[in-house]
């Protein structure tokens, strides 16, 4: 991509109606338009991040057994009803249609419209399991939007339903879901500063696990057990009923046993809970076993919130510069510049040519200004071509100042 033709406008100041980081280099940076607080529209650089990390996530989910499917944002009044949550969800989007009269939501979740597709699906044992996901825009009334990407009023969801004849078999898959989960983290390039977390199960069940990010922006306060890497969310020892079990004398490690945990600041960047019977009985979600006997299907529920998780990256992975992309979902693999007009025409075709993602800084501006611009938008590698480099490429990885020249043939190795 040339840069001269990308919708891209770079920003030095920071925003003055933003506090949060991710927020502030990704506007600065050309990536998120800021339509209002806690909504952002997503610009050519942005959208290509976003799918990038969908598309690392959509492997793992299909690798698991799931059906692709997009449910509708728009869902019925009655549906929340039956669950039981009209009156009881309290960030609820409502409104009635000007024309009907009747009363709809602007999806939050997704619970009450896949419970009654399966009603359709599901009837014996030999239909189970099943298991579906989606990546759908989310609409939440939050009293109060903040910390830019990471709590939004609408965002991008990945929910992943999976349907059970038995809690046994919702229990294995459910932690086969924690593996899958930690090696989507691991690819997104924030599993090392990633921790699989205890938390409190709300109104779904007992416990959950969250997975959760290490940083100082995080709005969760964590205890990490350095002897087996488990961690526990602080509301578990908040939580009168939960306190005796792993607080009688202190924050106690779930796992190994052990009391000396390091606390810490993070940002859950994706949650998985088993949900059982809690949205299949009042629907009426039902199989029959090998004997004709009926039972409700047990459920589990598996999320990943896309931008809260573009927004824990950038928090992580930054300098006083701009942003440092992981490789894995960067717009681009490449930052080529040239220092005067024409020099890196070759270059870049023979990348593009040879299967590389290149953006081509063909602006006709002073060599700083490309280069700030460059540190700000955290393409991984910068290539830049003059008369200097003597028909060699000057390289530097975005989180190193070390340069280095390299024949085309060494580039192509990268």
């Amino acid at each position: 991509m040339r840069q001269s033709k990308l919708f891209i406008k770079t920003v030095r100041e920071d925003p003055k109606d933003e506090e949060s980081l991710n927020a502030k280099l990704l506007i600065r940076a050309g990536y998120v338009y800021k339509v209002m607080a806690g909504v952002y529209a997503f610009l050519p650089l942005g959208l290509k991040v976003i799918k990038n990390i969908e598309d690392i996530i959509r492997k793992k989910m299909i690798a698991m057994g799931g059906n692709e499917v997009l449910l509708s944002a728009l869902q019925n009044r009655s549906d929340w009803e039956v669950s039981g949550r009209w009156d009881s969800f309290d960030v609820l989007f409502k409104f009635a249609s000007f024309y009907s009269k009747n009363d709809y939501v602007l999806g939050p979740t997704h619970e009450e419209e896949i419970v009654p597709i399966m009603r359709q699906q599901i009837a014996s044992y030999r239909n189970l399991p099943a298991y579906f996901f989606q990546f759908q825009n989310k609409f939440r009334d939050e009293k109060r939007a903040k910390s830019g990407l990471l709590r939004g009023r609408e965002f991008i969801m990945k929910d992943f339903y999976s349907f059970h004849a038995s809690e046994k078999d919702l229990d294995s898959y459910y932690d086969s879901m924690k593996d899958a989960y930690s090696e989507i983290f691991n690819e997104l390039g924030i599993g090392n500063t990633t921790y699989l977390t205890l938390a409190s199960g709300g109104t779904f069940s007992k416990y959950s696990h969250e997975f959760q990010t290490l940083t100082p922006a995080g709005e969760d306060t964590i205890h990490i057990c350095d002897s087996c890497k488990a961690a526990v969310n602080e509301e578990v020892f908040e939580d009168e009923s939960l306190r005796q079990e792993f607080a009688k004398e202190g924050p106690v490690c779930p796992s190994c046993g052990k009391k000396d945990l390091r606390k810490e600041k993070a940002i859950e960047v994706g949650n998985i809970f088993k949900i059982k019977d809690k949205f299949s009985s009042p629907f009426g979600l039902k199989f029959k076993d090998e004997n004709g006997e009926e039972h409700n299907v047990m459920m589990g529920c598996y999320g990943i919130g896309i931008n809260r998780l573009l927004g824990a990256i950038v928090e992580v992975s930054h300098d006083d510069k701009g942003i440092i992309w992981p490789e894995s979902v960067a717009p681009f693999k490449f930052h080529l510049i040239e220092s005067r007009k024409g020099e890196g025409e070759k270059i870049y075709n023979s990348l593009v040519a040879d299967g590389f993602k290149v953006l081509y800084d063909d602006r006709d501006i002073g060599l700083g200004e490309k280069f700030a611009d460059a540190d700000l938008v955290g393409i991984p590698w910068r290539l830049v071509v003059s008369a200097r480099t003597e028909g060699k490429i000057e390289v530097k990885k975005r989180n190193e100042e070390k340069t280095e020249l390299f024949n085309y043939e060494n580039i192509r190795k990268f």
